[in-house]
């Protein structure tokens, strides 16, 4: 049974892809610039590209696209795929957000699967741990990290633990119709993050209060706007109370969530000062 991954180079697709060949799967990863062996030319924004892609598969995993969706729909039913699981935003858990750009995009794709007749799941992801990567230049440059709001609490997601959600919904029974709202395990302040970070490296990381204007232009070098946007609205929300948390990865997968400080070691490189050359 193959298993068609989209955006399978990405920080969740690509965990996907690797889980599903551990547990045995046939898998098919695409990607816009297929790099790799066996990595199938897809792009969600054009339809032309889909049925190749989604030929002779059962079941594919996706991420929001609403230019595309129609287009991925038509393409699916053709092909005769049967499940579908797409990773979402937590954004459409949150009241209040119907002015949320990120929730009106993935409201629509949601709505559009939900009408294709296609078996589906959604994996509402609250705030990726990955996102702090945004720290990286500034920790490898100067040992710092510059935030509006230091104390501001969010629940990180590690991006296998929203893997292997997906891979129970695309592989076992009784997700169907489902629409799984995830958050991380524990509520921490960012401050408490970088000490993560900081104690992954053995480094000292310096916390700097700047302004939401500072840390947006910083911020904007790495990530486009409506990210910026989306984060910084999740931050200045978190002040003085703690983030909600999830036990859903644990309910579907059997297994705990892994904590950030487990995500900040699977990704300490990432923040570690290049060694000077002798």
């Amino acid at each position: 049974m193959t298993t068609v991954v989209f955006g399978a180079r990405g920080n969740v697709g690509s965990q996907v892809a690797a889980a599903l060949r551990a547990a045995g799967e046939e898998v098919r990863p695409t990607s816009r610039e297929p790099k790799g062996a066996g990595v199938v030319a897809a792009d969600l924004t054009d339809p032309a590209t889909l049925p190749a892609a989604l030929a002779g598969a059962e079941r594919a995993f996706l991420y929001a696209h609403p230019e595309g969706v129609d287009g991925f729909v038509g393409a699916a039913r053709a092909a005769g795929v049967r499940r579908v699981v797409l990773l979402s935003s937590a954004a459409l858990a949150r009241p209040g957000n119907e002015d949320s750009p990120i929730a009106r995009r993935h409201r629509a794709v949601e709505e559009a699967i939900k009408a294709s007749g296609l078996e589906w799941t959604f994996l509402r992801a609250g705030m990726f741990a990955t996102n702090t990567r945004v720290w990286a230049p500034s920790i490898v440059a100067a040992q710092r990290v510059g935030l509006p709001y230091p104390e501001a609490q969010t629940a990180p997601l590690h991006e296998a633990d929203i893997a292997a959600v997906a891979v129970a919904a695309l592989t076992s029974e009784g997700h169907a119709g489902r629409a799984y709202t995830l958050w991380g395990p524990e509520s921490l302040t960012l401050r408490d993050q970088v000490a993560a970070i900081a104690a992954a490296i053995g480094r000292p990381i310096a916390v700097e209060t700047v302004s939401p204007e500072r840390a947006r232009a910083e911020m904007g070098r790495t990530m486009p706007e409506v990210a910026v946007a989306a984060i910084l609205r999740v931050w200045a929300a978190g002040q003085g109370r703690p983030a909600e948390v999830s036990p859903v990865v644990a309910e579907v997968t059997g297994h705990p969530a892994r904590t950030y400080a487990e995500w900040a070691r699977d990704h300490a490189d990432d923040f570690l000062v290049p060694k000077p050359v002798p």
